[in-house]
Formats: C-alpha cells, sequence, structure tokens
C-alpha cells in the first residue's frame, strides 16, 4: 500500500515538475518524511528517484548544456555529501523532520534568494555546496540552487540543462556517500523501480500540462501543499521530541 501512494506521489511531483522545472522534488521529500521514513532511507531513495527525473530532462536538452558549470559545481558538490552522510545517519530523524519543516517554509517563499544571482564561477561553487551539504538532509535542494543557474548570458535552455546535469551528478554522489556507510539504495527497490517509472511518465504529462493553469493559481495550490505538509512534519517532530 504504502508502494502504491509513494508511486502516486512520485507522479504527481514529477508532473509539477514537467510544468513548472521545480518544486516536484521538494514535494517528494517532504512526503518521504511526512510517511515515517528514516532518513537513511528517505534521502537515497528520493536520490535515486530524482537521477531519473533529471537525467531524463538533460538528455531533453543535452546540447544546450555548459559544461564547464559541471566542473565548478561539483567542487562543492562533491565533497559535502562524505562529509554529512554520517552526520544524517546518526541523527534523530524528529529533529530532521523539524529541519525540513524549516526548509519547506523557506523554500516556498524563495524571493530573497533572487537578490543573491551570484554570476562568477564563486556562485555555482557555492551552490553544488548547498546542494550536497545542505542537500543530504532535506534531500531536495532545486528552489534553493535555482538563483545561481540564471545567469545573464544563458539560455532558459542552458538554464534547465546544465542544472539539471548538475543536479544529476549530486544525487549519483548522494547514493554513493551513502552506500559507504552502509545505506544503500537497491536495498528498497519495491519503492524505487515504481517510482522511478512514474516519475517518467509523470515528466511528460507535465510538459504537455503547462498551459493548463496559471502561473499565479499553481502557486497558490502548490504552496498550500506544501505548508500542509510542513505543518505535519513539525508536529511529528515536535510530538517525538516530547514523546521521547
Amino acid at each position: 500500500m504504502l508502494a502504491h501512494f509513494l508511486t502516486l506521489v512520485a507522479l504527481f511531483a514529477a508532473i509539477l515538475s514537467g510544468m513548472t522545472g521545480l518544486g516536484g522534488g521538494t514535494l517528494l521529500i517532504a512526503v518521504l518524511y511526512a510517511v515515517g521514513l528514516a532518513p537513511t532511507v528517505a534521502v537515497p531513495l528520493h536520490a535515486g528517484v530524482q537521477l531519473v527525473s533529471n537525467a531524463s530532462r538533460t538528455l531533453a536538452y543535452l546540447r544546450h548544456v555548459d559544461w564547464r558549470a559541471i566542473g565548478l559545481f561539483m567542487l562543492g558538490a562533491g565533497p559535502a555529501p562524505f562529509l554529512m552522510a554520517p552526520i544524517v545517519a546518526g541523527a534523530n530523524a524528529d529533529i530532521l523532520r523539524l529541519v525540513m519543516a524549516v526548509f519547506i517554509v523557506v523554500a516556498m517563499w524563495p524571493a530573497w534568494l533572487k537578490r543573491m544571482r551570484l554570476q562568477g564561477s564563486l556562485g555555482l561553487i557555492f551552490a553544488g555546496t548547498i546542494a550536497g551539504g545542505v542537500g543530504m538532509v532535506v534531500g531536495a535542494t532545486g528552489l534553493l540552487i535555482a538563483p545561481f543557474f540564471l545567469r545573464d548570458h544563458w539560455s532558459k535552455e542552458t538554464v534547465i540543462a546544465t542544472m539539471a546535469l548538475c543536479q544529476s551528478a549530486a544525487y549519483i554522489v548522494k547514493i554513493i556517500a551513502f552506500a559507504s556507510f552502509g545505506f544503500g539504495l537497491f536495498e528498497h527497490t519495491e519503492f524505487l523501480i515504481p517510482m522511478a517509472i512514474a516519475v517518467v511518465i509523470g515528466t511528460l504529462i507535465g510538459r504537455q500540462l503547462v498551459g493548463l493553469f496559471s502561473e499565479q493559481s499553481f502557486r497558490i495550490v502548490f504552496r498550500t501543499m506544501l505548508a500542509m505538509l510542513a505543518i505535519k512534519l513539525a508536529w511529528d517532530g515536535v510530538h517525538g521530541l516530547l514523546g521521547a
């Protein structure tokens, strides 16, 4: 039953990403935490599913990739997961749920991040550090790192392609980092396989529905869903800590 539910969530999250380019990963990791999966299960599973989603997007826009950017991005994204994996593995799950709730609130209103449109190499390195470090706890960081890819000399296609490739590489490193500490992704194939198939289908559906809803309507619905998830995560985290 849980596998069926998570597959539907993955499909819906991929449709959202297909329609907007962002947001689906945040929704998916929030649900994985909300259903009670341990961080050492939720984050690697999320990484595997999102790797499939971003890889398919990369292939679709492959000729637009800025290959220099991936090298700069991985300077931060490469080492950070190996530093964070043992911390996440030993952390209190209820505390991480509270962290996730705070992250969702921050990600829901990313306007303040638009002021950080760093155009130089430092911006990409910093984005990689966020993806590799913070991403080991909260899973999805697309909403946080997107502003660093909004470069004046990049086309929309280059932004989509390069960010998708960078995120794909970051997810691969996360999976390896968790596996090196004994938390293998393929121990949960009953979730991984159907969810991976669902995100590919959802991406295709989302691209067909791009013009179905107005941006304002979408943002209202999306923020409402995320707010409800944040409240549930905060409640579960506080309840768990008080009950411990």
